[in-house]
């Protein structure tokens, strides 16, 4: 409860004049040099405030005319300054000449790096492992359009089965069961032939009659013997790499109803010297082919 102020005998200073349960408060003032630094502080806030974009004085920008967004592209400004000679070169370098360069192959893989975890990491996975669902690995040597360096670069370049580029890598496997060329038995046979290229059939008596089929219906594509055309984007079908499964359901849904997976085109979004990079960086995966 309030009280009045008067002198404490002890201390000698001067109480506030608030009591509790008899216990009275000392009137105790902070150091004046905290209060000069605390009264400092308001002080530079209030012309911090007015120079630098807090209030509207002019738009957004403070009096000074700084902002955060106008920093960051002076930056990135300088730091394309850098990069420009080398990126200039990219442009007009092949993937051959960049590999056998090792300053611009250094640089390429460091900015295929980041190329690639910003554009096709979420499709591909991080180190380039492939996902369930037609993504395939880019760390295995099984390519089905070609692991060479011009056939990546063409690959990211133009993409697959998509609109937007007219040089798109483009095939397309019938739909043999939902187009009625097969009927429900003979798929089940091709599909136990199929598995039978990689030894892994079930019923051998269904793979022997799937083998005239397949030789009708698929060989043209795929080879005599599964081992794939990567001219028609086919995949070797006598190995134990697949695409979209490779248990019997999984290959009898292929050869019913196919599969028609999309990559988009790059060539239009990413600079000449971004395609190179990634070119660079996904042959180094770990299943790129020597020319």
């Amino acid at each position: 409860m309030p009280t009045k102020i008067e002198k404490d005998a002890v201390s000698g200073q001067d109480t506030t004049g608030h009591e509790w349960d008899g216990i009275k408060e000392l009137n105790t003032p902070l150091p004046k040099w905290w209060l000069y630094v605390f009264y400092a502080t308001i002080a530079f806030s209030a012309v911090w405030v007015v120079l630098y974009p807090a209030l509207p004085l002019r738009g957004a920008t403070g009096l000074t005319g700084w902002t955060a967004r106008g920093a960051i592209e002076s930056e990135m400004a300088e730091h394309a300054r850098q990069q420009g000679p080398m990126l200039a070169g990219l442009r007009q370098a092949t993937p051959q000449q960049i590999m056998a360069d090792p300053e611009m192959r250094g640089f390429a893989l460091a900015g295929g790096r980041v190329a690639f975890a910003n554009n096709c990491a979420g499709c591909h996975g991080a180190g380039g492992q492939g996902a369930p669902g037609g993504f395939p690995s880019l760390a295995d040597d099984d390519w089905i359009w070609g692991g060479k360096l011009d056939d990546i670069r063409l690959t990211i370049q133009h993409g697959i089965r998509n609109t937007e580029s007219d040089a798109a890598r483009s095939s397309m496997m019938p739909r043999f069961l939902a187009d009625g060329l097969l009927k429900q038995a003979q798929v089940n046979d091709v599909a136990e032939h199929v598995l039978s290229l990689s030894g892994r059939a079930t019923d051998q008596a269904a793979a022997t009659r799937g083998a005239a089929l397949y030789a009708e219906n698929c060989a043209s594509c795929h080879g005599d013997k599964g081992l794939g055309n990567r001219e028609f984007g086919a995949p070797n079908l006598a190995d134990q790499v697949w695409l979209y499964g490779g248990d019997k359901a999984s290959v009898v849904r292929s050869i019913a109803y196919a599969r028609a997976g999309v990559m988009p085109s790059w060539g239009e979004r990413l600079d000449p010297a971004v395609i190179n990079m990634l070119t660079v960086y996904v042959h180094s995966l770990g299943g790129g082919e020597t020319e």
